[in-house]
């Protein structure tokens, strides 16, 4: 009986390190990063997360305008399904990172920064951290994942689908309600892409969360050091994120005045 116990929680060790190697394997193929207009790429502070799944945190800054940073360090095409505070970047719809979604193609080694909703082919309004009733989500009345963005990596199967390839890339509680942050619907931009042929695998390759907050609640939450943890509000995708072709609408607030 013991024997038998032993074998099986050597069994399930071994599994757990295969998962974490292989999520360390994608980590290193691909990278993601939140950056700022003005201060450049934002320092991350990892959270520990299991297998395939990664977790961290940035400090932002009010009406910070940013773009969403992914560089494909492999030999093949990937597809990136891109959520921020659970609108999916393109569509603008409720997002779960489902590989069915709309998503961005990247070419084997290719990088690319996607810095605002797509309202068309050749046009996004920019991003730009903001308080939450100034966000694009609320504007859909969505406050299930605030404050997060979050990206699946999907491999490529021979038979081919739809996705998004960008040409022009980028280089280089009410109180709790209050202190919460989220991602605005800012100025129009040019920004042309084409559709490309793409067939995501079944499963992604990994999934990477990224929860913004104001540098004071990162500090108060004791996440940046020396600077104690409070209790957040309920968020779909942080950090209960289990869950088993058009563009982006304009908020109907912002219809009124067009």
């Amino acid at each position: 009986m013991y024997k038998f116990k032993s074998v099986l929680m050597l069994v399930v060790l071994f599994l757990g390190l295969s998962a974490l190697a292989e999520a360390d394997r994608y980590n290193d193929d691909v990278d993601i990063d939140v950056i700022s207009d003005d201060r450049g790429e934002l320092h991350q502070y990892p959270v520990r997360a299991w297998g395939k799944k990664q977790r961290a945190y940035i400090a932002v800054r009010d009406g910070e305008r940013y773009s969403i940073r992914i560089q494909n360090r492999t030999g093949g095409r990937i597809g990136v399904v891109i959520a921020v505070d659970g609108r999916n970047i393109i569509s603008g719809a409720k997002s779960h990172l489902k590989r069915g979604e709309a998503k961005y193609v990247l070419e084997p080694w290719e990088t690319a920064e996607y810095d605002g909703w797509r309202t068309s082919r050749q046009r996004v309004h920019r991003f730009y951290f903001t308080d939450v009733d100034d966000s694009y989500a609320d504007a859909w009345g969505d406050h299930s994942a605030m404050g997060v963005i979050a990206v699946a990596v999907y491999g490529e199967k021979k038979h081919k689908d739809y996705g998004y390839s960008v040409q022009k890339k980028r280089r280089s509680s009410e109180e709790a309600a209050r202190d919460s942050v989220g991602t605005g619907f800012g100025e129009s931009e040019w920004s042309p892409s084409h559709k490309v042929r793409f067939k995501a695998r079944k499963k992604p390759m990994f999934k990477k969360f990224i929860k913004y907050e104001w540098r004071r609640t990162l500090c108060r939450k004791g996440i940046i050091p020396r600077c104690r943890y409070y209790d957040e509000p309920g968020n779909r995708f942080w950090p209960h994120d289990d869950w088993d072709d058009g563009f982006a609408p304009f908020p109907w607030s912002l219809k009124r005045h067009h």
